[in-house]
């Protein structure tokens, strides 16, 4: 059994749309970000940086935070959901690829536009215009393919399922998907899994699926 704490974010929605996919059984430990629970004692045993999602695997004893490490660790244990060969590390480039840019991009981008706009023009302007870049990066290479990695069209894997949740937060960002058509039938087609849908409404409903 593994314990998954996780809050209604995209970083969260990774993991759990993740182990919806897996089909392994998980319990659900809610932490709510908004009343700071992620600063509590216990859960920073757990989570040193503070930061959801984290898991514990009571089958191994693994307790883990970081989401792109989570992801990398349960598609190892199960063996599923990766590439394999040389596109292995072309799963893990755009794994990296959203962790270290789409994300926190898209994330000072909600900070600034949505939450708290006309405090900074430049630095509006600065994030929408990047995490435009970025969405023409994904459209570019998706463009004739129906996944990030593998051989061919590429196979579903745990980059897809990293990248999709920041890219389901378009209305946020101000992003029209229909500028990035090849992106936007990425997005819609992942959106159509049922497990997607199960794991994007953990640990509760919040909202639909936006469309695209």
């Amino acid at each position: 059994m593994i314990d998954l704490y996780t809050w209604t974010t995209p970083n969260g929605r990774k993991v759990s749309i993740l182990l919806e996919e897996l089909g392994v059984p998980f319990t659900v430990k809610p932490v709510d970000i908004g009343k700071d629970e992620q600063f509590a004692p216990d859960f920073l045993k757990i989570a040193p940086n503070n930061r959801i999602p984290a898991i514990v695997d009571h089958e191994t004893g693994v307790h883990m935070s970081e989401s792109g490490a989570i992801m990398l660790y349960l598609a190892d244990k199960y063996g599923r959901f990766r590439a394999e060969g040389q596109e292995y590390w072309r799963m893990v480039e755009w794994l990296m690829w959203q962790m270290g840019g789409l994300g926190p991009i898209c994330g000072q981008v909600h900070h600034f536009v949505k939450y708290n706009p006309g405090k900074s023009a430049y630095a509006e302007d600065r994030f929408g215009t990047e995490a435009r870049r970025l969405y023409r990066v994904l459209n570019d290479r998706l463009t004739g393919r129906d996944y990030v990695a593998g051989d061919g069209a590429g196979i579903y894997t745990v980059a897809d399922m990293a990248i999709w949740p920041w890219i389901s937060r378009h209305e946020w960002q101000q992003i029209d998907l229909a500028d990035y058509p090849a992106l936007r039938d990425w997005y819609r087609g992942i959106a159509e899994r049922p497990a997607v849908q199960r794991g994007y409404h953990l640990p509760h409903f919040t909202a639909d699926i936006p469309t695209g």
